[in-house]
């Protein structure tokens, strides 16, 4: 197969997987050496993308770091971890974690524990038995903002927080 040819379906391979959603450039350079293309041709097809601006990976990390956030509810380490698995430079997820105020991470937090305690009855007396389970309903209400990327200290405390509202309701 000729070099013009290779390119083609290269280029080809990549506008398939765009298709669906934005890439980021890493994503789509596993891709083609997993069709086994040349690094060469690789290098050619994605400067091109950049190109056209069909691959831009500080706008796929603003986008994933928005939609993530807002769908998932997710915390920045969580995000920046996901970033890096898209192949993403630190320097460009920072930039791109930066638009997630803390205020705004505390909100997302506030919501997942929300969502979870609705419903739930926490025992607010002060007897062993009382006392044991609402601990652990705190203990796994904090392992699952940790899971998402919150930082613990802060998860705990708007555990607490939500915790004690969600009793005086």
């Amino acid at each position: 197969m000729s070099p013009a040819e290779q390119y083609e379906k290269a280029r080809a391979v990549v506008l398939r997987r765009l298709t669906g959603s934005p890439k980021s450039r890493h994503q789509l350079a596993v891709a083609l050496q997993e069709k086994e293309f040349s690094a060469e041709i690789i290098t050619r097809v994605l400067d091109r993308m950049e190109e056209v601006h069909l691959v831009n990976d500080s706008e796929f990390a603003q986008t994933w770091v928005k939609g993530r956030h807002e769908l998932k509810n997710l915390g920045k380490s969580a995000l920046r971890r996901e970033l890096r698995e898209k192949g993403i430079t630190d320097a460009v997820a920072a930039e791109a974690l930066e638009q997630i105020t803390p205020e705004d991470e505390g909100d997302a937090a506030r919501e997942l524990v929300q969502r979870k305690l609705q419903g739930k009855n926490v025992p607010t007396g002060p007897s062993p038995e009382e006392r044991a389970e609402r601990d652990k309903i705190t203990r796994r209400l904090v392992s699952m903002l940790a899971r998402r990327g919150h930082a613990p200290g802060v998860a705990f405390q708007i555990v607490r927080e939500e915790i004690d509202d969600h009793s005086n309701a």
